[in-house]
């Protein structure tokens, strides 16, 4: 008797129902409205989508939005300062994170209470950004915080000074948030990274004696290169997306040094005149910013070799196949 083949395959489709049903609603649609929305007059607190015109309908170019955008200074500085706010909280967290991920897998050393250390360095991850924004906003309150009473205490400084003030330490203060809250996560994938790499490469490398820093940057290093693309990739989109901090911190101040580009985005749709057009194309106008740099920095920090083997096992199937294809032909006309 033949038995009966049960197929699994429907309960596949059945398992990921819930994420397709999920992202077609809170993801794709929302895309598609403000890609829409985008190219319309739509603004105004009671201005309703059904009401909304297509910009060409009203004698306008359909690109109008995205061109008042693109030469509206305020853009441009809330842009300039995402982009300087994550370079400088970046290059400190992929650093001190390589330090730690190599410090925490070094089979040398043994470092006791991992577990421990890794959860203290995790923990700012764990916690809201709002609520870090709150903290140090009160932490750098003026006159009285606790940064100005030390300060004043060690001697630093005779009067209580106002970092709200100042562009350049408002701009400091959310880089080092930013930093603070994610060099953990960092971490913790390159720990990642490190633990997936051959560990046979390491042995050979201490037999021939090489030492740890050597290990690190002729072993870790180059076997870390997708991961830590992926870490500057994902970096790069949480980056230009900052909103939470400088929002709760500073709300772009003063004279927009804290201003960033979701928080333009924000202040456009639901403030003033309440410009939902002019949001969406700037929100559309980020989304290719962050596709064009995500792409520059795949295509720069790709495995070369990898792509050269990959390419040299591409063409040896490319011949196999004509070959194969060549002596069915042969055979055919020889009548086998």
């Amino acid at each position: 008797m033949k038995r009966k083949r049960v197929s699994y395959a429907k309960y596949g489709y059945l398992f990921s129902l819930p994420f397709i049903v999920t992202f077609l609603v809170c993801t794709l649609y929302p895309i598609v409205y403000t890609g829409i929305i985008g190219f319309t007059n739509l603004k105004g607190s009671t201005m309703a989508f059904t009401d909304a015109k297509f910009l060409p309908s009203l004698g306008q170019g359909l690109w109008d939005n995205f061109v008042d955008t693109l030469k509206a200074p305020t853009f441009h500085t809330a842009v300039s300062n995402t982009v300087k706010m994550w370079i400088i909280n970046f290059i400190p967290q992929i650093t001190l994170a390589l330090i730690l991920a190599a410090w925490f897998t070094n089979n040398q050393k043994k470092i006791k209470a991992q577990g421990f250390f890794k959860v203290v360095f995790y923990l700012p991850n764990i916690i809201t950004a709002a609520t870090i924004g709150i903290l140090f906003a009160n932490l750098f309150a003026y006159p009285k915080g606790p940064i100005n009473d030390i300060l004043l205490q060690l001697g630093f400084i005779d009067n209580a000074y106002d970092f709200s003030r100042s562009a350049t330490a408002s701009q400091l203060n959310v880089s080092f948030m930013q930093f603070w809250t994610w060099y953990g996560n960092t971490m913790i994938v390159l720990i990642a990274g490190i633990l997936g790499i051959n560990p046979e490469m390491y042995e050979a490398a201490e037999i021939d004696g090489a030492s740890g820093n050597q290990q690190f940057f002729y072993i870790t290093i180059p076997n870390l290169k997708t991961m830590l693309l992926y870490t500057l990739v994902t970096s790069l989109i949480g980056g230009m997306q900052m909103f939470d901090i400088p929002r709760v911190f500073q709300n772009g101040l003063p004279q927009n040094a804290t201003l960033t580009a979701t928080l333009y985005i924000y202040t456009q749709a639901f403030s003033g005149t309440y410009q939902y057009n002019k949001a969406a194309s700037a929100s559309l106008i980020i989304f290719v910013i962050i596709s064009i740099l995500s792409a520059i920095l795949f295509v720069v920090l790709k495995d070369k070799d990898e792509a050269k083997l990959h390419k040299i096992i591409k063409k040896q199937e490319k011949e196999y196949r004509k070959k194969v294809k060549l002596a069915k032909q042969q055979l055919l006309k020889e009548g086998r």
